[in-house]
C-alpha cells in the first residue's frame, strides 16, 4: 500500500510508504506518550507532511491507534504464545521473559507504550486512555481464562482465585515496564522476575 502525498506544486504527488511511516510514528508515541509527541516530531520522523498525515491516517487520535495496533503485532507477540505454554507458571514466566526482552531492547525504546499513556494521558483526554486501558482487560480476560483452566486440571490449588491471580501478574508487569523506563536494566528485572516466580502458586 502506498499513500500519495499532497504537494504544492504540478505534478504527481509524491508517495511514500505509510508501514515505514506507522513505524516511525510508533517510535515517537513509545519515546514520548501519546500527549508527549507533537505533531511536530511525528511528521519529522515520518519524513511528511502536516497534511500527508491527515490524507493517510486520519488525526493524532487515529494515528495513535494504528501504532498502538501496529505495537501489539509486532512488539507483543509473545502474550499470545505464552498464553500457549502448558502451566499456568509458563505462561506468567513466558509473560514476564517477554517483557523484559521488549521493556529493555537494546534499540527500541523503553518500556510499554501502553503503560506510558495510560499513565500520561489526562482526564481532558481520556479517549486515549480508555482505549489502552480495554486492551489492557482483553489480555487480563485471556489470562483469567487460561488460569481458571490450570485450576480445572490442577495445575493451580484449589484456593487460587484466577481473577486476583492475573491482575497480581499485569500488576508486576506494569511495574516492570515503568522500572524499565526509569533506567532498570534487564539484569535487574530478571531479578524482579526470579522472585515472582519463586512465590508462585503452583506446579
Amino acid at each position: 500500500m502506498k499513500c500519495s502525498a499532497p504537494t504544492t506544486t504540478r505534478g504527481r504527488p509524491r508517495e511514500f510508504d505509510p508501514e515505514k511511516a506507522l513505524t516511525a510514528a510508533l517510535r515517537v508515541f513509545w519515546q514520548r506518550g501519546y500527549e508527549g509527541a507533537s505533531m511536530a516530531e511525528l511528521t519529522e520522523a515520518m519524513g511528511i507532511t502536516k497534511p500527508s498525515l491527515y490524507a493517510c491516517f486520519g488525526n493524532k487520535e487515529a494515528l495513535f491507534k494504528k501504532a498502538l495496533d501496529l505495537y501489539e503485532r509486532d512488539k507483543l507477540a509473545y502474550v499470545g504464545k505464552a498464553l500457549e505454554a502448558p502451566t499456568a507458571r509458563g505462561v506468567a514466566e513466558r509473560l514476564l521473559t517477554g517483557a523484559i526482552s521488549t521493556h529493555c531492547g537494546g534499540s527500541d525504546p523503553h518500556g510499554c507504550l501502553g503503560v506510558m499513556s495510560t499513565v500520561t494521558c489526562t482526564m481532558e483526554d481520556p479517549s486515549i486512555r480508555d482505549f489502552v486501558t480495554e486492551r489492557r482487560i482483553a489480555t487480563e480476560d485471556a489470562l483469567i481464562e487460561r488460569f481458571e483452566r490450570g485450576k480445572n486440571e490442577g495445575d493451580l490449588p484449589e484456593s487460587v482465585d484466577p481473577r486476583c491471580l492475573a491482575q497480581c501478574l499485569t500488576t508486576v508487569l506494569q511495574g516492570m515496564s515503568v522500572k524499565a523506563q526509569g533506567g532498570s536494566c534487564a539484569q535487574e528485572l530478571k531479578g524482579v522476575v526470579d522472585t515472582y516466580l519463586t512465590m508462585w502458586p503452583g506446579k
